[in-house]
């Protein structure tokens, strides 16, 4: 009885599944271990652009003069915070144009824009790293893992027809060990499909209000360059 119990354990299932299960086996572990490394990595990444973003909002609503919030942030940049790249690129570009004479203010807040707009566009691009992985791995995951079952359950009856009489502990072990192929398949995916949906919904939040401040800053320079015309 200890016998059939040690050929049934987990280690005992793996070590004796065939060649092709195997490599699933380790392909999807690999997958598992690379998304909970970069899962872990996305939520500190995350977690430290929302705590600049506040922090940076906070500082800009308060009152300062522009100018000299962005001599601090040029003196001391925060590269985690994305809202003060953004704010950066605005005023240089607004700073640039209107020390150029005779400049249309309707073209320095076109030029503010397109500043500000790229560097969302570069900030968007630090959120969606990662994130094809993880979605490659939710939605793949378990098909690999499924073709190990298949491919293991296929050798289980193979051996089955060579066998005189089929009982339940000759067809256990080779059944047991391709399922565990479908199990891990189903290890790696999930936490991907969580991590996915979950950082998606946060980068989306966190655009949303670069967008917001870029549109509230745009305005802010509109009125200060209009007023310097009038």
């Amino acid at each position: 009885m200890e016998a059939n119990v040690d050929h049934m354990s987990m280690w005992s299932l793996v070590s004796n599944a065939s060649l092709v299960v195997q490599l699933v086996m380790l392909s999807l572990v690999l997958a598992s271990l690379t998304s909970w490394i970069l899962i872990f990595q996305r939520s500190s990444m995350l977690r430290a652009a929302r705590r600049s973003l506040d922090a940076f909002e906070e500082r800009f609503w308060s009152g300062i003069d522009l100018s000299k919030l962005y001599r601090q942030i040029s003196a001391q940049p925060d590269l985690d915070s994305g809202l003060e790249q953004i704010f950066r690129a605005g005023f240089k570009e607004f700073s640039r144009l209107r020390q150029q004479p005779s400049v249309d203010p309707d073209a320095v807040m076109d030029g503010v824009n397109r500043a500000m707009r790229v560097a969302i566009s570069r900030e968007e691009e630090k959120f969606e790293q990662s994130l094809p992985f993880l979605a490659t791995v939710g939605s793949t995951s378990p098909y690999v893992g499924l073709f190990g079952t298949v491919w293991g359950i296929m050798n289980s009856f193979r051996g089955l027809a060579q066998v005189q009489q089929a009982t339940l502990a000759t067809v256990a072990p080779g059944i047991a060990e391709a399922l565990i192929a479908t199990a891990i398949g189903l290890f790696a995916a999930i936490p991907a499909v969580i991590a996915y949906n979950r950082f998606s919904a946060r980068s989306e939040m966190l655009l949303g209000r670069y967008y917001t401040f870029a549109d509230e800053f745009q305005a802010i320079l509109h009125r200060k360059v209009h007023a310097a015309d009038d």
